[in-house]
């Protein structure tokens, strides 16, 4: 089992730094559930829940031995937007069909097929879910009353301006307290938990000198119940199935990417290498369990699992002791929490939302001025202004049909010929001209992959060129790394027109396109024979099956064996040779 491999070579001596390490990261992810939590319309209690349960089981199964799993904020627009749209109810039964999407994606081995997501959509949504989360927090930062959240930013815009009258001085001073106490801790001492010290010294300012002047969890949620909720399993029909499913694809999929991109910044600290596979196994039982719960969909936090390695963690331990910490919390300290003002939640979420933006990454594609460019300001506009959904979605589009138009233009298809002042007579492009080609052996460079979105160009630029129908067709093919379908139909046409009066020849056939080609019948139609390893052995078997009489006399001199074939007088030497009379 992998588990086992995870825990190769774990003795007792490595317990204390996995503890202080497990200790540590669940200190710190007590007030980043419930802040998590309340910012995806849901009671804190149900966060920490996530972070006990998800955290345990995502370190038990997953394919990482650093991974911290739990509520994150990648995650806060889609679950609050199911909420609003669906209730809580429907957001459990939504992240239980995530994880049994993302069990299945382990199962069928597809953890590798994440990477191929292109970097400027995953930068894109991730800075704009920064924003989401950045603007939803400033309602509690000052205190504004009478808010009314909605899913569409235009409209929470304008419920801040609207109510922007009703802001509490006193709530703007314990957000500010909690901030500068986040921001300066890391600095002071590194290894001190600051969102937990902001928390802790903004809630203790409050309580003591304006305790009835700011808005709490208490007054906000109730009493934070002091034990886990017993087990409950939703009902689930085929109508609610097919309702929910989208959602349910958009968490499942956020969720594998970023897991996987915890993983990978894991393995990067740490000079070790995840399971991708084993890893969604892993997110996938977590969120099938986490909802029996209560809990809210996770995945792997990044932050939580860098600062989880830097304290020493040695194994998975680390991560299970983590959320044994939060129960333990949970337990003996659940009402303190109830004091706890939204208005010191709101400066933790601001930075996190600050901590994930990529500004730098984010800055830097924006400066290229390319495709990817534009990939990236689409995906970034869409998430903030329509839906995390509809950004991936149409990000992915325009990905797919951007490198289909580089592609195409990287494709060469081109006439040539021996380069005969090159040592070996290579064949190139640019040799070509009106005094000198073969009038019945056409030779053209085929480079890149012939794919949809090159092969329309490939045909017309063949079948225009040859109009004057040479006897035989040589295509050099070593760089055509591939060929699909659509390249192969195309292929195909040529054949079929220029057999009809001719020979098609091919050279350097790689084996993707070979295999293709056999597949299709194509290989044979074409002949075994006709196909070449080299372009010389390719060139001395055309030159012996041209029509001879059809070079006499013929001046182009396309090949070093035109002289003899052309049969003219020629000039060697200053003198005269007569080799042969027309």
């Amino acid at each position: 089992m992998f588990i086992d491999k995870r825990f190769h070579d774990y003795s007792l001596r490595n317990v204390p730094k996995d503890l202080l390490s497990g200790l540590i990261v669940g200190v710190i992810a007590i007030p980043l559930g419930m802040a998590f939590a309340i910012a995806s319309g849901v009671k804190p209690e149900y966060g920490i829940y996530t972070t006990i349960v998800a955290g345990i089981l995502i370190s038990l199964f997953g394919g990482s031995k650093y991974q911290i799993g739990g509520p994150t904020g990648a995650f806060i627009p889609i679950l609050f937007g199911v909420v609003m749209t669906y209730g809580y109810e429907n957001l459990l039964i939504a992240g239980f069909m995530a994880g049994v999407i993302l069990l299945l994606m382990g199962v069928f081995r597809l953890g590798s097929l994440i990477k191929y997501i292109p970097r400027p959509v995953t930068i894109g949504f991730t800075a704009g879910i920064a924003v989401t989360i950045f603007t939803g927090q400033i309602a509690s930062f000052l205190g504004l009353e009478g808010i009314k959240k909605h899913e569409e930013f235009i409209e929470n815009i304008n419920e801040l301006a609207v109510h922007l009258n009703t802001l509490n001085f006193f709530s703007i001073l314990t957000a500010a307290i909690c901030l500068l106490t986040v921001i300066l801790t890391p600095r002071i001492a590194p290894k001190v938990p600051g969102p937990l010290i902001g928390l802790m010294v903004s809630t203790l300012v409050a309580t003591l000198f304006f305790p009835s002047e700011v808005a709490t969890i208490g007054t906000a949620y109730g009493q934070i119940p002091s034990t886990l909720p017993q087990i409950q399993i939703p009902s689930i029909d085929l109508d609610m199935i097919m309702k929910l499913l989208k959602p349910a694809i958009v968490i499942a999929m956020l969720g594998g990417i970023e897991s996987l991109l915890s993983a990978v910044v894991a393995d990067g600290m740490t000079n070790s290498r995840h399971s991708s596979n084993k890893e969604l196994i892993g997110q996938g039982i977590a969120n099938m369990i986490t909802p029996l719960f209560g809990g809210i969909p996770a995945t792997g936090a990044i932050a939580r699992t860098a600062t989880n390695i830097k304290n020493g963690a040695i194994s998975p331990l680390s991560g299970i002791i983590h959320g044994i910490v939060v129960l333990l919390v949970l337990l003996f300290f659940a009402p303190y929490a109830s004091y706890i003002p939204l208005a010191s939640m709101a400066p933790i979420l601001m930075v996190v939302a600050w901590n994930m933006s990529e500004r730098k990454v984010f800055s830097h594609i924006l400066k290229t001025k390319s495709t990817d460019s534009l990939v990236l300001a689409v995906t970034f506009l869409l998430t903030v202004f329509v839906n995390l959904t509809t950004a991936v979605e149409v990000g992915l589009v325009m990905s797919a049909l951007l490198f289909a138009k580089r592609m195409s233009d990287v494709m060469v298809t081109a006439k040539a010929l021996p380069n005969r002042e090159h040592k070996h007579e290579k064949v190139e492009t640019g040799m070509v001209s009106d005094t000198h080609d073969c009038p019945q052996i056409s030779i053209f460079n085929v480079e890149g992959p012939l794919f949809f979105g090159a092969a329309d160009t490939f045909e017309k630029t063949i079948m225009s060129t040859i109009n004057y129908r040479p006897k035989i067709l040589l295509l050099r093919m070593s760089k055509v790394p591939l060929i699909d379908t659509t390249g192969e139909a195309n292929l195909s046409s040529i054949v079929h027109h220029f057999s009809k009066n001719g020979i098609v020849m091919i050279s350097g056939l790689n084996p993707q396109p070979e295999n293709v080609l056999k597949k299709t019948g194509l290989y044979q139609l074409i002949g075994e024979d006709y196909f070449f390893n080299h372009t010389g052995e390719a060139i001395h078997y055309a030159l012996e099956h041209i029509n001879k009489n059809k070079c006499l006399g013929c001046k182009h001199f396309a090949f070093r064996e035109c002289k003899k074939l052309s049969a003219v007088e020629t000039v060697e030497g200053g003198r005269k040779k007569l080799t042969a009379t027309i």
